[in-house]
């Protein structure tokens, strides 16, 4: 029997002090860290397998895979009428 499996986009962000934030996008509130991106990205995939073992304990609905998914970038100058927060 052949296994299906799941992609899914990660986001690693660098942190000012060293290592880096692990966003899931498709999976909400799916985020870990790691102090360096071999950690990060072993922390990123135990993140993935607990958020998934949650939905089932919960029954809740699995996520699709992300395959069709990409992420882009977008930039935007600053100018002066552009205010933050």
């Amino acid at each position: 029997m052949r296994k299906e499996s799941l992609q899914f986009n990660v986001i690693y962000r660098p942190e000012p002090e060293g290592g880096f934030t692990v966003l899931v996008p498709s999976l909400p509130g799916c985020i870990s860290y790691g102090r360096d991106l071999k950690e990060a990205q072993m922390m990123a995939l135990d993140a993935i397998k607990g958020y998934m073992e949650s939905l089932k304990r919960h029954r809740e609905p699995m996520p699709s895979s992300d395959m069709q998914s990409f992420i882009s970038t977008i930039r935007l100058s600053k100018n002066k009428t552009l205010n933050y927060a």
